[in-house]
C-alpha cells in the first residue's frame, strides 16, 4: 500500500487522522457488541486502523516528512481509538462497577502500551549498535513538550548498559550478544501490542461479556509486563557486568605486558 500512497501525495498525518477514523467506526461498531455481526465488523474496522496506524509512520519515512507533531499525532490515535472502544463498551454496561473497571483497565492500559513501546524501541536501537536514543529537536508546542520528557524519563530506567554500550570500542559485537539474549523477554512483551487487544476484545465480545477484556488487561497484560521489564533489566545487567568485567581484564593484561616491556 505504501507506494500508492506515496504516488498521491497522501501525507502521514492524514494517514494517521485516517486510522482515528477507522477505529471511530469500530467503536460505533461494538456499540452493538450482542449481535455477532457488530462484533466482527468491529474487528474488521480494527484490523484496518491497525493497518493505518503502521502505515503513517512508513509514509513519513518514505517522504522524509517526519515531524514531532506527527509523531505525537499517532500516539494520540492510537490512544483515542481504544478510548473511545472502552467508552462505547462501558456505556452498553452502564453499571459503576463497569466503569470503575473500564477507567482502571485503561490506566493500566496507558502504562503498559507507553512502556513496551520505549522497551522496543530500545531494543531496536541497541540491536543496531546505537547507545543513545536520538533527542528530538526542541518544540514549541507544549503537548509535544510534554510527550518527549515522558519519553526520556523512561529512557533514563535503562541507562546502565547504554553507557557500558557506548564505552565498547567494538559495541556491535556487544549489540549482537544483547539482540540474542534480549529477544526472548521483548517476545514474551509483544503480547503488550495493540494487535492482541484488538482481538481479546473482539473474543470477549463473542463471550457476550466485554468486562472479560479488562480483567484480562488489568490481570495477565500486567504481569505481562512486570515480568518482562524484570527480565530485561537483568539480561542488562548480567551483559554489562561481564563486559565490565572483560574490560577490566582486558585493560589488566595490557598494563602487565606494557610493564614488563618496560
Amino acid at each position: 500500500m505504501l507506494p500508492w500512497f506515496v504516488a498521491r501525495g497522501i501525507s502521514a498525518n492524514i494517514v494517521s487522522l485516517g486510522g482515528l477514523t477507522l477505529g471511530g467506526l469500530a467503536a460505533v461498531a461494538y456499540a452493538h457488541w450482542q449481535s455477532w455481526p457488530y462484533a466482527v465488523l468491529g474487528l474488521a474496522l480494527s484490523i484496518a486502523w491497525l493497518i493505518a496506524d503502521g502505515l503513517d509512520g512508513m509514509v513519513a519515512r518514505a517522504t522524509g516528512t517526519a515531524s514531532p507533531l506527527g509523531r505525537v499525532l499517532d500516539g494520540l490515535c492510537d490512544h483515542g481509538v481504544f478510548t473511545l472502544i472502552y467508552v462505547v463498551l462501558a456505556c452498553s454496561i452502564g453499571t459503576a462497577a463497569c466503569w470503575a473497571l473500564t477507567l482502571a483497565a485503561g490506566a493500566a492500559h496507558a502504562v503498559q502500551s507507553n512502556l513496551y513501546e520505549s522497551e522496543r524501541a530500545r531494543f531496536h536501537r541497541r540491536c543496531n549498535g546505537v547507545a543513545a536514543a536520538t533527542r528530538p529537536a526542541p518544540s514549541g508546542n507544549p503537548l509535544v513538550r510534554l510527550y518527549d520528557h515522558v519519553a526520556a524519563t523512561l529512557e533514563r530506567f535503562a541507562g546502565r548498559f547504554d553507557a557500558v554500550l557506548a564505552g565498547q570500542s567494538a559495541p556491535n559485537e556487544l549489540a549482537s550478544t544483547y539482540g540474542a539474549a534480549a529477544a526472548a523477554p521483548m517476545r514474551l512483551m509483544s503480547l503488550l501490542s495493540a494487535n492482541v487487544r484488538v482481538y481479546a476484545i473482539f473474543l470477549a465480545c463473542l463471550a457476550s461479556d466485554p468486562r472479560w477484556f479488562w480483567w484480562f488487561e488489568l490481570g495477565p497484560l500486567s504481569a505481562i509486563l512486570v515480568i518482562g521489564l524484570v527480565w530485561h533489566r537483568r539480561v542488562e545487567a548480567r551483559l554489562a557486568r561481564g563486559a565490565t568485567a572483560s574490560g577490566r581484564e582486558h585493560n589488566t593484561t595490557f598494563h602487565s605486558k606494557d610493564m614488563n616491556t618496560q
